[in-house]
């Protein structure tokens, strides 16, 4: 049967969100009032992994822009415009960003996730990004979402269409905790390790230099195949670290290279990538990413980073397992923030050279490296294999989300 069409506004409430106060900034202690930026808003969900907040001073100013659990939020500005997020129950009461609005109040025609899934479609961000570039501002505004049309079928249908494609994103959800806990036992395990070692007489100190038998600036390429650009790979970004640890290598940029470039720079299993340029203000660079065959595999094709990151290759004298989780603990505890350059136009660069030429990692005897990394190389490959799974669930749900949203499948 041919479904009904509805505007956004028949269905729901939209309410955009409130900027800050002038002369007032978020905070990453922990307050009773967490604020959502547009960057947490993506794929359905939002990422609430490094949270800010409000002092209760800026949130008595803008304390009526608040979001409840169900809520679906959309970016409506910048690079991100038309991403979607459903609000969890943790959430409820937060702030949201000026750069998003909220759709509440569904009618009692409108399942929440249904509504969800159908932003979720193919093609649907590029829509909206068209027709925000349609207006002098860039901006998707609240009176064009308004009249955006939506098939809507009976509310039953609708409830078990999002009940089929909840079961997918559950499963990922679940597995993306999992990771994180998986990645934050090992580095649990390697704190463990250090504090063992403070009273250890079989130490020893490498500069980071010695520890790596090979590293180089990554490369770009070219968008097209074309004359000495032949070469295809897959580019790691730092904008891309977070979504691969987790498993979500789809956003990936795939591109053509130089086949001297690719040569020297393609990526093998044991390989870090280490971000050494871009980060913003509250994002510093030097976030990094151990390449696991698994990870390889979900490729399918050469993988090399970006112009942006380094890629380092670990020697004898340390594990990759081990070497990684420094890296992690010299980026929590900001070890690797004392070499930032901040350039006028805000960009920040790093003292590479300088980092791996003047600090120096303490390493733990042959015998105790060898255990240590026996106990947190299969972490490691339950990770990938998380990550994995993710990447083929994700496969099965997008390749049933369109036709169960057209009715080509009967539910």
């Amino acid at each position: 049967m041919k479904w009904e069409r509805k505007t956004i506004n028949d269905l729901c409430e939209i309410k955009g969100g409130k900027r800050l106060p002038k002369n007032h900034e978020l905070i990453e202690v922990e307050t009773n009032h967490p604020y959502i930026r547009a960057r947490d808003i993506g794929n359905g969900i939002i990422d609430f992994s490094k949270p800010v907040y409000l002092q209760e001073n800026t949130f008595n100013f803008i304390s009526r822009y608040t979001v409840k659990a169900d809520d679906i939020v959309m970016t409506i500005v910048g690079a991100n415009i038309g991403d979607v997020g459903i609000i969890p129950k943790h959430l409820d009461g937060a702030n949201l960003t000026e750069n998003a609005v909220k759709l509440t109040s569904f009618n009692e025609n409108c399942h929440f996730k249904y509504l969800l899934y159908y932003f979720l479609l193919p093609g649907k961000k590029k829509q909206l990004e068209q027709v925000a570039a349609g207006s002098a501002q860039g901006k998707l505004g609240l009176y064009k979402i308004k009249d955006i049309e939506v098939p809507i079928p009976p509310l039953p249908t609708q409830r078990r269409i999002a009940s089929i494609l909840s079961a997918y994103d559950d499963l990922i959800e679940n597995n993306i905790k999992r990771i994180k806990l998986l990645e934050e036992k090992a580095q649990l395990h390697y704190k463990e390790l250090m504090q063992e070692m403070s009273y250890s007489k079989t130490k020893r100190e490498e500069y980071i230099k010695d520890c790596l038998a090979f590293y180089i600036g990554g490369g770009w390429g070219e968008e097209d195949y074309k004359e000495g650009f032949t070469q295809p790979a897959f580019v790691i970004r730092g904008t891309d670290i977070p979504d691969a640890k987790k498993g979500e290598v789809k956003g990936v940029p795939f591109r053509y290279h130089k086949e001297s470039n690719l040569a020297s720079r393609s990526m093998q299993a044991g390989d870090i990538v280490f971000e050494v340029s871009g980060g913003s203000k509250g994002q510093p660079v030097g976030r990094s990413i151990l390449i696991t065959e698994k990870m390889l595999q979900q490729f399918g094709k050469p993988v090399m980073c970006a112009s942006f990151c380094k890629m380092l290759r670990p020697n004898e004298n340390v594990t990759p397992e081990f070497f990684y989780l420094y890296l992690l603990a010299s980026h929590e505890n900001g070890v690797i923030a004392q070499y930032e350059k901040h350039s006028a136009s805000n960009i920040v660069n790093y003292g590479f050279e300088e980092f791996i030429g003047e600090q120096k990692i303490t390493i733990p005897k042959e015998s105790e490296l060898r255990a240590f990394t026996e106990k947190v190389k299969p972490i490691f490959t339950l990770i990938s294999t998380l990550g994995e799974q993710n990447t083929k669930l994700r496969e099965a749900r997008d390749i049933l989300l369109p036709r169960l949203m057209n009715g080509e499948i009967e539910v």
